[in-house]
């Protein structure tokens, strides 16, 4: 998890109380390192203010989430970032949510609507931030493992039903390095399971994030990718033993007929002598 260096200000201006937020996960990771801004509200995610009311944050497993940014603001902190990204994907995933400050309304999550909180402080961002990030992320890697589950699948049908193993060793490996890289992301690099580091020291924030948490299903969701990459790679760990099984009977039978192609090549130079 990413240390966090809190610099925050008491607030953002409120001159807008209601605030449209976009997750948008870009690429396999961003590098915030020696990005300096003299607008930064947070170190750990990287947060800075963008325009007169926006504000972006930045994660390192590839993830920008804004907040009440106009189009032409997101192009431009999105052109800003490109020459971080790394392994920028093709598609886009996005997730969309609505913040909305109500001082007079406890802080909770409508079903279908906004996320209503005290005040959009840097810290309340930070936490909406955070969950959106998490949840874009977990949508782009179920539909990964979902693509590897319907490879793998015909693999065990044809096992179960055929007593063979179709496809080469060297698919059924890519299929496991598929599994492995989502699996490491999921437990190392987003860390999923853990919450922010500024929810440590304010109960408001911790009961925030705990609703978000439940509203985008977070912890679920994760548990799920586990069972599916567990089952993922033990299936294709036993398709894999069984291809090395048929080579290293293979590769037997053809010792046994060189021992039997020598015996016959000396047994005929015995009895030509």
């Amino acid at each position: 998890m990413e240390a966090l260096t809190p610099t925050y200000p008491s607030t953002i201006p409120q001159a807008i109380n209601r605030k449209k937020v976009r997750a948008l996960l870009v690429g396999d990771r961003i590098e915030t390192a020696g990005l300096e801004r003299s607008d930064v509200l947070s170190t750990a995610p990287l947060a800075f203010r963008v325009g007169q009311d926006g504000v972006a944050a930045v994660f390192r497993y590839g993830v920008v989430v804004l907040f009440g940014l106009s189009v032409l603001e997101e192009d431009e902190v999105l052109r800003g970032l490109t020459s971080r990204i790394v392994r920028p994907f093709s598609t886009i995933d996005d997730e969309h949510a609505v913040i909305e400050a109500s001082a007079d309304k406890d802080e909770q999550i409508l079903p279908g609507g906004p996320i209503s909180v005290k005040a959009i402080t840097p810290e309340h961002m930070i936490v909406v931030a955070d969950a959106l990030a998490k949840s874009v992320v977990l949508a782009r890697y179920e539909r990964e493992v979902a693509a590897v589950v319907e490879v793998v699948e015909p693999l065990s049908r044809a096992l179960a039903e055929k007593g063979n193993t179709p496809g080469g060793r060297r698919a059924i490996f890519k299929h496991i390095g598929n599994a492995l890289l989502i699996q490491h992301r999921v437990s190392g690099r987003v860390a999923v399971a853990e919450k922010p580091d500024v929810v440590w020291d304010r109960a408001d924030l911790e009961r925030l994030y705990a609703r978000l948490e439940d509203e985008y299903e977070l912890t679920e969701r994760a548990e799920a990718l586990e069972r599916k990459l567990s089952v993922i790679s033990k299936t294709a760990e036993v398709l894999t033993d069984m291809i090395d099984t048929k080579r290293s009977l293979r590769l037997e039978f053809i010792i046994v007929l060189l021992i039997l192609f020598e015996i016959m090549i000396t047994s005929y130079q015995l009895l030509t002598r």
